[in-house]
């Protein structure tokens, strides 16, 4: 995607360098800036203290993580599975993250110590491609969606979008998931307008979603999370599209906490609730998704504490909450299937059910 007239990905490497940079998003949309990494402590840190965040981007940056493992490994195994760990722990929710890191595993372990720095690259930037091109591919099959609603539409208004979160071209290498559709029928020449819920505690999508939209030219307009089914009520949302952390083999979904809520308004309100994902987002394992699925608690600090932009120009963090309450965090929930239109994917679109699941991704063809 551009910025500033320049094309990104959101993760990249520096081979020449032994490093690997990272748009900051925690910056954004203050400031654009770039950060260079180069250990596993460093990655794990800037995944953990979401310098970037959303599950393609994690994995990817897990890619590379392991690229710089195998540096400081030097050839011996139980060090690189150490790192391995260090990494898988940082976000305990998304399947990408250690979908990747285990792919480097069986990717480099199976080859000899000399061969593991430059076998670990080649596999990280695999890995960053497929997700970029896996995204874009979410945003061809998504398109009829939204070409068939603008069709239907008789006084041909702009299809109008819900997201969640920040599901865009900075949570996974490029495109985004639930963004991607959205991207194609804008270039499409297709009119579309993106209600974008601000997404507490963090504001992926007051800062990240909305920043992305503009910089595109999509028309926008930022709400606050519970003003969703207000608009769905009153006929102000054609579809509801999000992104996904974690899929099962049934169809459940775990996603930013408030999308179970935005799928209950969408379900009351006759709306369409699709949720857009690559295939690493699938965990093939769980059954309960209840129960299976580790749901992160984060520190109350970010319900406590808001960041935003003075008058003044400056860049500061205030408290929001009662100094004496205690704050409880989980930062996702999980949405079941029965109450999700279908899933796109970079294979196509599919119903969330478990039969039509295998259907699209039968067992071994599985990535």
């Amino acid at each position: 995607m551009r910025v500033q007239g320049k094309d990104y990905r959101t993760v990249w490497s520096d081979h020449s360098k032994g490093l690997v940079h990272i748009i900051d998003q925690r910056r954004l949309p203050w400031c654009f800036s770039i950060e260079n990494l180069a250990t596993v402590d460093a990655t794990a840190t800037a995944i953990r203290d979401m310098h970037v965040r959303g599950a393609g981007c994690i994995g990817v940056l897990a890619g590379y993580g392991m690229w710089l493992a195998t540096r400081e490994a030097q050839g011996r195994t139980e060090e690189l599975h150490a790192l391995a760990k260090t990494l898988i722990e940082t976000r305990p929710t998304a399947r990408n993250l250690a979908w990747a890191v285990e792919r480097q595993l069986a990717t480099i372990t199976g080859r000899p110590p000399e061969d593991w720095e430059s076998t670990s690259l080649a596999s990280a930037e695999s890995i960053a491609d497929e997700d970029a091109l896996w995204c874009e591919k979410i945003g061809q099959h998504g398109l009829p969606i939204i070409e068939s609603i603008h069709d239907e539409n008789p006084n041909a208004e702009p299809v109008q979008i819900l997201t969640h979160c920040n599901a865009g071209w900075l949570a996974f290498a490029d495109w985004g998931s639930a963004t991607a559709p959205i991207y194609a029928a804008h270039r499409s020449g297709i009119p579309v307008h993106v209600w974008v819920d601000e997404t507490r505690p963090r504001n992926q999508g007051a800062r990240l979603t909305a920043w992305e939209l503009q910089n595109e030219g999509v028309p926008h307009t930022v709400i606050v999370d519970n003003a969703a089914g207000h608009l769905m009520q009153h006929g102000e949302v054609d579809i509801v599209l999000t992104g996904t952390d974690r899929t099962t083999r049934k169809g459940d979904v775990a996603n930013k906490i408030g999308t179970y809520h935005k799928a209950l308004a969408a379900a009351d309100n006759e709306i369409p609730f699709y949720v857009a994902l690559p295939s690493s987002t699938f965990d093939w394992t769980c059954e309960d998704s209840l129960h299976e699925i580790p749901i992160e608690e984060r520190d109350a600090a970010e319900i406590a504490y808001m960041e935003g932009k003075t008058r003044t120009g400056a860049v500061e963090e205030i408290r929001v909450v009662n100094p004496d309450s205690p704050i409880l965090n989980p930062a996702f929930d999980v949405t079941p299937a029965r109450l999700i239109t279908g899933l796109i994917t970079e294979r196509g679109i599919c119903d969330a059910d478990q039969a039509s699941i295998n259907e699209l991704f039968p067992v071994g063809s599985r990535s």
